[in-house]
């Protein structure tokens, strides 16, 4: 019997990218030293430090990959931007501050490639993070997200604690969140092309179809987290995402879910709707400098 020296918590671990960890975990790249708990909201609500503090005490974990928050699509930050600030910086500075409290040797938070400025240079990469505001649509999200950055290196600095961050570009794949109003753009249009067909409809995309994205599947994403994990020691984070040439527009994007779906309708941009930021096309550089032959998973 191989002894249990690893508990890795990880919260936010019923979401889109826990349950992609938990998978690969499952399928076969968890190690015999390793224990692995999945926690959601109904086991702790982080935005309360007691219960926070509860739940390390409960598990205590040595090592937490921390994926929870409070998070939505486009236009539901433009809704509740201070919303978003609020319980994302209660959430996390309760994580981290619980981790160092009981001793943990690692933390890996999830950052978003939306916390970069607005106002920049493409491709972006991992230096850039503070240089300058970030889009207004979704300040109150970016900002809490970049002070992850800012107490990893508190907490390394002050208390030689090991955490760090990733940052991951538009990310998709199994129990993704498919509702149209709140949900991530891949989710939204395969929900609304699915409606589409039902009712004989138009398929209408918010948006001028133009802007472009980085996507990277779940379950790639979910095998690079658990190689960080174990292997990457800096304090600095690292963009996890496919290369800068597999950037595809939303048009694109909208084009495949139709044609694999099999959607014979007709494809409708919806002008009037925002479309966000046109692009923060990110370099993988930093990552394919550690894992050159990591193969994605193809859009």
């Amino acid at each position: 019997m191989t002894e249990v020296t690893k508990r890795i918590l990880v919260t936010g671990g019923t979401g889109l990218v826990g349950r992609a960890i938990e998978k690969v975990v499952a399928d076969g790249e968890g190690q015999p030293d390793e224990e692995w708990i999945f926690v959601s909201s109904r086991d702790a609500d982080l935005t309360s430090s007691s219960e926070t503090k509860a739940l390390f005490e409960r598990h205590k974990p040595t090592h937490v990959i921390h994926l929870a928050a409070m998070v939505g699509g486009l236009f539901k930050n433009i809704r509740s931007n201070l919303d978003f600030w609020r319980t994302n910086i209660h959430i996390n500075d309760n994580v981290l501050h619980s981790a160092h409290e009981s001793g943990v040797q690692k933390v890996v938070s999830c950052l978003s490639t939306c916390i970069f400025p607005d106002k920049t240079t493409y491709p972006i990469d991992e230096t850039m993070i503070h240089n300058g505001p970030p889009h207004s649509s979704n300040f109150g999200y970016s900002y809490a997200k970049r002070m992850i950055d800012v107490q990893n290196r508190g907490y390394s600095e002050q208390h030689g604690r090991r955490f760090t961050a990733v940052i991951p570009t538009n990310v998709f794949g199994p129990h993704d969140n498919f509702n149209i109003e709140d949900g991530h753009v891949l989710p939204g249009l395969i929900h609304k092309v699915y409606l589409a067909k039902q009712s004989g409809s138009a398929l209408t995309v918010w948006g001028t179809g133009k802007p472009r994205r980085q996507f990277i599947y779940s379950l790639d994403l979910a095998r690079l987290f658990i190689w960080v994990l174990r292997e990457y020691d800096e304090v600095e984070p690292i963009i996890l995402s496919v290369g800068e040439e597999d950037e595809v527009s939303i048009r694109e994007a909208a084009e495949a879910i139709a044609e694999a779906m099999e959607f014979r309708g007709e494809l409708v941009f919806d002008t009037t709707k925002s479309d966000g930021q046109f692009k923060k096309t990110a370099s993988n550089a930093k990552l394919r400098r550690y894992l050159p032959e990591f193969q994605f998973t193809p859009f």
